[in-house]
């Protein structure tokens, strides 16, 4: 059977949760099913984005349920299973629902709707990755890319800030929509830019040089010196008038962004924000820069998350392939 995991998603901003949206298959099992869900959803899981994921994995699975007839306390770890095998995703998403589902399943455990969570005993879809799967882009085409921006009003000073922050600072693009005025720092000796980050983290990344002109350039073309402090750095444009709004860029809009100054430039459009740090990190360590340094730059708790953004071992391949007389 197959399911629109859209249909299922009750929720419809980021973190968004209807309590009224609560399947029948949960408010059946009486009220601390309801208050299950409600602590999971609303308390538990507390990063939006997660809930939003989290959300959409559990809906999917109850809907599954409901459709084969299954009461709560009658699933069965086999039936989680076969729910995984039908499942029509990737190996990591798969991964991904079966963590929702037991989470939520532990929560029920705890508030006695059920006995034991059926889903705690069946095991993951293995899954290994040497190198990240995010589009790669090189040295040459960032630098071509802010080179191919010309400099007429303040959107273009805008974009090319933006573009050089991803590149100087491997920053995730959800951080740097999120900078605000007071987030440029200066502390005497030099300035610097606070990050927050997903999970709940705080960064300080120093600002070098040509970042600090880019930057300077388009602080001299959008603000005033009457400007809060609490105002967005980089803020819409106004249709077309080349001009800014007060409303800050979202991370959609500064996707959006990347993508069109890609295609302008002609250089390929299979590339995002994220690839920006896949192509910092692989250049710090060409060039000899210690592995917990890079992982520290790009903010990782695992030196294996900062490895799956090395591409070296992808060049090394190239050229020994490019070696092959036949």
């Amino acid at each position: 059977m197959t399911y629109n995991a859209s249909s299922l998603l009750v929720a419809q901003r980021p973190g968004e949760v209807s309590v009224s949206g609560i399947p029948a298959i949960v408010t059946e099992c009486g009220a601390g099913a309801k208050f299950a869900w409600e602590e999971f959803f609303l308390g538990t899981v507390r990063n939006a984005h997660t809930r939003k994921a989290y959300l959409q994995a559990v809906r999917r699975f109850l809907a599954w349920c409901e459709s084969v007839n299954v009461e709560l306390p009658r699933i069965t770890p086999g039936m989680v299973g076969q729910y995984l095998d039908e499942l029509p995703l990737s190996t990591p998403s798969k991964k991904l629902h079966l963590a929702a589902i037991r989470s939520f399943l532990d929560v029920l455990v705890q508030r006695h709707v059920i006995i034991l969570n059926p889903a705690l005993s069946v095991r993951a879809p293995r899954y290994s990755a040497l190198e990240g799967k995010t589009p790669e882009i090189t040295v040459p085409q960032c630098r071509a890319l802010l080179a191919s921006i010309r400099l007429n009003t303040a959107i273009d000073y805008r974009d090319r800030a933006i573009i050089a922050m991803l590149i100087y600072t491997a920053a995730r693009v959800g951080a740097v929509s999120r900078l605000r005025l007071k987030d440029y720092c200066f502390d005497g000796t030099q300035h610097s830019l606070r990050f927050s980050e997903k999970g709940g983290k705080s960064r300080l990344i120093p600002v070098r040089a040509d970042l600090e002109r880019i930057v300077t350039e388009y602080s001299a073309v959008s603000t005033n010196g009457e400007a809060s402090r609490e105002e967005p750095i980089f803020r819409t444009a106004s249709g077309r008038s080349g001009r800014l709004t007060e409303e800050a860029m979202s991370a959609i809009d500064m996707c959006r962004m990347v993508k069109r100054r890609l295609k302008a430039a002609g250089i390929m459009t299979g590339a995002s924000p994220h690839s920006f740090r896949a192509c910092t990190a692989t250049d710090l360590l060409l060039h000899g820069t210690e592995l917990e340094a890079v992982q520290h730059l790009l903010g990782h708790s695992d030196s294996r998350v900062t490895k799956l953004y090395d591409r070296r071992q992808r060049q090394v391949t190239r050229n020994i392939v490019e070696r092959i007389s036949v």
